[in-house]
């Protein structure tokens, strides 16, 4: 795969991470637990696939530098900081709501998942945000061939 194509992947990993929350979210309420079971392990894979995307790109390209001047700046770097911030804070919640739901624990897991739910979707929300500000609207400008 193209390195360069792993940026988007991990946007659409995020966005599809956000899209199963929702979904997920919404299955529960309505009573539907083998539904939101389903689509719940769907969104942690989605989001190890993300993971693992990440990670190869990262290592193989480094940081991308934000482009963007003006009022912008501190606004990115605002969401960057609690994007990341809560991206760290999300995986052991992730991996204690899950457990606690394949163990059966599920009045603990709902007490965990109205606090893994909320930081899970505006980590991928804002991940796509992020990779849209930083490759599409304030791109680094491409290297001159030599």
């Amino acid at each position: 795969m193209i390195l360069s194509l792993l940026p988007t992947l991990n946007a659409c990993l995020n966005a599809a991470a956000a899209v199963l929350l929702l979904l997920g979210y919404r299955a529960i309420k309505a009573g539907r637990t083998q539904q939101h079971h389903k689509i719940m392990i769907a969104a942690c894979l989605t989001a190890a696939a993300f993971l693992t995307s990440y990670v190869i790109y990262h290592s193989q390209h480094g940081l991308s530098r934000f482009q963007g001047r003006g009022p912008v700046r501190p606004i990115y770097f605002t969401i960057l900081t609690t994007h990341t911030t809560l991206a760290v804070v999300q995986v052991p919640l992730i991996i204690t709501t899950l457990v606690l739901a394949m163990r059966g624990r599920i009045e603990r897991h709902r007490r965990w998942a109205k606090v893994t739910f909320p930081i899970w979707l505006y980590v991928s929300v804002t991940g796509v945000i992020i990779y849209l500000m930083l490759y599409h609207l304030y791109p680094q400008a491409p290297v001159a061939a030599r």
